[in-house]
């Protein structure tokens, strides 16, 4: 799959004026994700029905915020998806990458867990090949096949709430890859297979 270059910003991505543009690569890509979800373990399990899943990020590295709803009325909506891949870009690269649908209902998810929609604070979102050839060179924690390169993993906290918190709310999900660095303040959550480590 191609990545796509988007220029470095440092408002927020609600004051940007050019609307976004999408491809059938990403209507299939949503088709795609509502599919793939059924192959997954059941993470919706003893979920309340929702007619709308909202997330909000903040990009620590970049500063932007963005709140939007990505899925309503049994659909993913192209305008919230898009705007979530701008905001989990690379921010080293200025690239983009179609961020995985299953991660998306796993944070979804998780808030519920956690008792609170509350905002992510992003570490790492996306990561181009480069930029993971970049720090795995540097850090042996980072690997050289990091899900990072595929839009299905995710850095992130919970400002207000314990990582531990949030550390064990996502175990609990029982769904992909679940990191815990408690020296960095952060935890790693990926579609991979279900295991978990801490570093």
């Amino acid at each position: 799959m191609s990545t796509r270059s988007f220029p470095q910003v440092h408002s927020t991505l609600s004051k940007l004026s050019n609307k976004p543009s999408y491809g059938r690569r990403h209507f299939l890509k949503a088709g795609i994700g509502a599919c793939t979800l059924l192959a997954m373990p059941n993470v919706y399990a003893g979920l309340p029905g929702y007619n709308e899943r909202k997330l909000s990020f903040l990009n620590l590295h970049t500063g932007e915020r963005i709140h939007t709803t990505y899925w309503a009325e049994g659909r993913y909506i192209l305008e919230g998806l898009s705007a979530i891949d701008r905001v989990l870009r690379d921010h080293r690269t200025g690239e983009l990458y179609e961020i995985d649908r299953n991660l998306l209902d796993m944070l979804q998810l998780l808030n519920y867990k956690m008792g609170v929609e509350k905002e992510f604070h992003v570490i790492s979102g996306y990561r181009s090949p480069a930029t993971n050839a970049q720090l795995n060179a540097r850090s042996s924690g980072v690997a050289k096949r990091s899900l990072h390169m595929q839009g299905k993993a995710i850095d992130l906290r919970m400002p207000g709430r314990m990582l531990s918190d949030l550390h064990n709310a996502a175990l609990s999900l029982q769904a992909g890859g679940v990191g815990y660095y408690s020296k960095s303040d952060f935890i790693h959550l990926d579609t991979g297979r279900v295991r978990q480590w801490s570093g």
